[in-house]
């Protein structure tokens, strides 16, 4: 144990060209040993030591031959620090054994290895069993300039090939070996419905090693053992990389524009994949390894809709493999019965996306009129209106943002007619197939065909056959309570609220909740159809606390039964409030005649 105040000595000392070579046990004992106290170890004492040693490492290391010192001294050396010192050429790959028995191996300390030739080998050495990102910051941080954005500092030297090869066969080998099995239990979406494909498909740190090296994917999507795996990620991701680069560097262009005209208007850009590459990539286009798997009505589902976004992110697909893929949706919808009438909660959501998917992909004139029946299936929407705040009135004043048709649009409602316009527009789709539809569709639906340009002419004059007049009459208004005081019966109005189908779009039915707890036209009828998270945990407990009172009174079993109706969860469990209320015990006579009608 040193003084603490002698650490800066120790220091000097070991960075002396004087100290004879005699010395350096000493040196390094005072350096590495813990500063202690009488009351036990001294933390300031420790920080000098820290800093001493780290300061002293370089040139300790540089003299230091014995194996049992030069252990001592990179047992004391943190991560960063084995990282510098790689660099500096002072740790060597014969320092690994013992650099491995207390330290992981780090992004860092590869690099550091690699930026001398002849230590290549041994930081590749180091990859195996290191993480995605791991592997990710090895090709990312070897340029330590890279956010200095300093036109002085000089240029990193290249990835050494040989590292750089390692490092994308490490990141991509689990997924080309996925690919091989697909029974795999990584596929997870086979056994849940609500998961899509396995996490390493379309990002992560393989992808973003791939896109560091654009120059080389003509090559790679034809490696024999990782060809498969380049090929899904470039369909996946590389035009959705390229968008998203180009919109941030639109917007820092418009944010750096000086001038009063504006950004200057930009050439088309070119695809992120020539067609060479689409080409080279066909085989893993269809997602060949999905079509065998369990639960075709799942599987079968994702395989059809990651089809259809490679082709909407790669529209020149349509014509380079148009027979692939008019046979892989065929034969998506056959074995998934994709077609069949849903029977579950989310069959509105699952029903347009796959509408969405063939109208881009099929060719198939009886799948797409069985879609265009599948969207006639599904609830109407329940557009609704409230009263604007005077702050969004003077927001919205002077645009259509509070107009019917954007009213349907703002709660993401007009999926379903946007899908039957998408089927109108495939050419194989039967013009009665959709026609046939229009009568089932919400008013305001019928009115969004009128507003859309890039539907087809006969569509328009179709629905213009149907379609309200008055695209006001067909909106669910929110009546003001000044309003409602107006009217001969607003407790009426407030269940004809309740009563309006429910809707895809959430927003809408928080509205209608919202609007008759702070209506004081609301009954206890009206109050036990709304969802009780709604009441008891969303909006003043008080309007809860008269009905419970009157409800429980003296009776310590049904204070009791409300303590457990309230711990089982309601905020969990979709139930109205007056099902809470039944579910402790009879209704009081106090509170008799309530509705116990679930909302809507």
């Amino acid at each position: 144990m040193a003084n603490a105040g002698t650490y800066w000595l120790w220091q000097q000392l070991a960075v002396s060209d004087a100290l004879p070579d005699e010395a350096l046990p000493t040196v390094i004992e005072a350096l590495c040993s813990t500063s202690l106290a009488p009351y036990g170890v001294d933390s300031r004492g420790e920080e000098r030591r820290t800093k001493a040693l780290a300061d002293a490492l370089p040139a300790l290391l540089s003299r230091v031959t014995r194996p049992g010192l030069r252990r001592r001294l990179l047992q004391q050396a943190d991560d960063k620090q084995l990282a510098e010192l790689a660099a500096q050429g002072v740790v060597v790959a014969a320092d690994l054994p013992t650099i491995l028995r207390t330290h992981r191996p780090t992004p860092g300390l590869v690099i550091g290895l690699a930026r001398h030739p002849d230590q290549v080998d041994a930081a590749i050495g180091l990859l195996p069993g290191m993480h995605d990102a791991d592997l990710e910051d090895v090709v990312t941080d070897w340029d330590p300039n890279r956010h200095l954005y300093r036109p002085d500092a000089e240029p990193a030297p290249p990835v050494p090939p040989a590292l750089f090869d390692a490092v994308l066969e490490h990141a991509l080998t689990p997924l080309a070996r996925l690919l091989q099995n697909p029974q795999h239990e990584g596929w997870q979406f086979a056994q849940r419905a609500d998961l899509g494909l396995p996490h390493e498909f379309g990002e992560g740190a393989p992808w973003r090693i791939l896109a560091t090296c654009p120059d080389r994917w003509h090559d790679l999507v034809e490696h024999p053992t990782l060809g498969t795996a380049v090929q899904h990620l470039l369909l996946d991701q590389a035009e959705v990389e390229a968008r998203r680069g180009r919109m941030m560097a639109s917007s820092s262009s418009y944010l750096t524009q000086d001038t009063d005209d504006g950004p200057a208007e930009q050439p088309e850009p070119e695809p992120a994949l020539d067609t060479a590459l689409l080409r080279a990539c066909l085989p893993a286009l269809c997602l060949p390894e999905v079509a065998d798997l369990p639960k075709p009505s799942v599987t079968a589902r994702h395989r059809l809709h990651y089809i259809a976004n490679r082709v909407r992110y790669n529209p020149s697909l349509t014509d380079i493999a148009a027979t692939q893929l008019q046979a892989a949706a065929d034969e998506c919808v056959r074995r998934g019965r994709l077609l069949s009438p849903p029977r579950n909660d989310d069959r509105e959501h699952r029903a347009v996306a796959i509408a969405e998917d063939l109208a881009l992909l099929s060719t198939n004139a009886t799948h797409l009129a069985k879609a265009c029946a599948l969207l006639a299936t599904l609830e109407q929407p329940a557009v609704v209106s409230a009263p604007p705040s005077p702050r969004l009135a003077r927001i919205t004043a002077g645009t259509d943002v509070l107009r019917p048709v954007r009213l349907l649009e703002h709660n993401y409602q007009h999926r379903r007619v946007a899908a039957l316009a998408a089927l109108a527009g495939n050419p194989h789709t039967p013009h009665t197939a959709v026609t046939d539809t229009l009568p089932t569709l919400h008013p305001l639906e019928l009115a969004w065909i009128g507003h859309q340009n890039d539907v087809p002419a006969w569509l328009h004059t179709a629905a213009a056959a149907l379609a309200p007049a008055d695209d006001n009459e067909a909106v669910l208004r929110l009546l003001t309570d000044d309003e409602l005081d107006r009217h001969p019966d607003p407790a009426a109005v407030l269940q004809s609220w309740l009563d309006a189908p429910e809707s895809e779009g959430f927003w809408s039915r928080r509205d209608v909740y919202r609007a008759v707890l702070d209506s004081h036209h609301h009954t206890l009828h009206h109050l036990r159809q709304l969802p009780a998270d709604e009441i008891l945990t969303r909006n003043e407990p008080a309007l809860a606390l008269p009905h419970l009172l009157a409800y429980c009174g003296t009776q310590p079993e049904r204070w009791k039964a409300l303590l457990k109706a309230l711990n089982y969860g309601p905020t969990d469990e979709k139930i109205t409030f007056g099902e809470l209320l039944d579910s402790i015990h009879d209704p009081a006579p106090a509170l008799g005649g309530g509705s116990t009608a679930k909302a809507g």
